[in-house]
């Protein structure tokens, strides 16, 4: 019971990072109506930013404080991700109003390629590493339950930790706010939104810079955990059976199918992968979603289409 907890609460953890990259997808998606297939290439520019800035901020001021030179590399990186998201609205999207979610599709996949050669231009193509000081030592917890306790990794747990107040931030955002509620009507019909007078460009942009902030937390937390590299783009393909098991238009859907294919992954390689040969995890999460989508193609918590002739 306590090793299965144990994976459990990893799969846990695993599936709150998953739901915080899938955000960015359905961030985007609500806003302009197509998949965001730039989401990883924001993330790991993101993470560049983060990492370099940190190494150069010491260099450029002399501040020796490790702490304040991380904060003061998160704010400049955020305000790195503020402008590439005006840009990529005034240079790209605004001359794409009202166009097919095809072309839109095209753009983003535009983008993706710009930016990961962006990325390498001005920050290098080696390995880099963040540290924002969360601990890497495990821990053991309800030892006084079961023997021997239950190891928790504090530095996921710290992460997942993270992931879930910015989730909740956003799904308040979403819920409770005016601009939410434009970010809707605008996914629902981009025509109707702008004739009761919601402004398309700079919703777009709000909704850009948001998920710029989203991949700069995922690319933090990435970054520490498995270093920045540009292999770091392929973390954004773990979260589409995620958006395809919750719902391209849903914020909870992409929290609980995070949590689900966390979840799944963990169990699926610890209880079946000895009976497959292994490896499970690489392939259960994507299976998982194609049978979603055979039985729920909008899944589990996405809007129903229904289309009236």
């Amino acid at each position: 019971m306590a090793f299965f907890l144990e994976t459990l609460l990893g799969g846990l953890m695993a599936g709150m990072l998953y739901s915080l990259v899938a955000l960015g997808f359905v961030l985007i998606f609500k806003a302009s109506g197509v998949f965001n297939f730039a989401q990883g290439a924001m993330v790991l520019f993101a993470a560049l930013a983060m990492a370099r800035l940190s190494e150069w901020i010491p260099q450029w001021t002399g501040l020796q404080n490790k702490v304040a030179a991380e904060v003061l590399a998160f704010m400049l990186a955020g305000v790195l991700m503020f402008i590439v998201a005006w840009l990529v609205e005034q240079l790209v999207l605004r001359h794409l109003v009202n166009q097919e979610g095809a072309t839109l599709l095209m753009a983003t996949l535009g983008i993706a390629y710009f930016l990961e050669g962006l990325g390498q231009t001005m920050f290098g193509s080696s390995i880099y590493k963040i540290d924002i000081g969360m601990p890497k030592d495990p821990i053991f917890v309800l030892d006084k339950v079961f023997q021997g306790g239950i190891l928790i990794n504090k530095e996921d747990l710290y992460a997942a930790l993270i992931a879930a107040v910015l989730v909740m931030l956003l799904s308040l955002f979403f819920q409770k706010t005016g601009t939410g509620r434009a970010l809707r009507a605008v996914a629902d019909d981009h025509q109707a939104a702008q004739s009761i007078g919601i402004p398309l460009g700079r919703i777009w942009v709000i909704v850009w810079c948001v998920a710029g902030v989203v991949a700069l937390v995922a690319g933090m937390i990435w970054g520490s955990k498995l270093g920045v590299q540009f292999s770091l783009a392929t973390v954004a393909l773990r979260a589409l059976p995620v958006v395809i098991l919750g719902g391209l238009t849903s914020v909870p859907g992409a929290i609980i199918g995070g949590l689900i294919i966390g979840v799944g992954e963990k169990l699926s390689e610890v209880y079946i992968g000895p009976m497959v040969g292994g490896g499970i995890e690489i392939w259960f999460a994507y299976v998982l979603a194609l049978g979603v989508l055979l039985i729920r193609p909008q899944g589990l918590f996405g809007e129903k289409i229904i289309d009236r002739v």
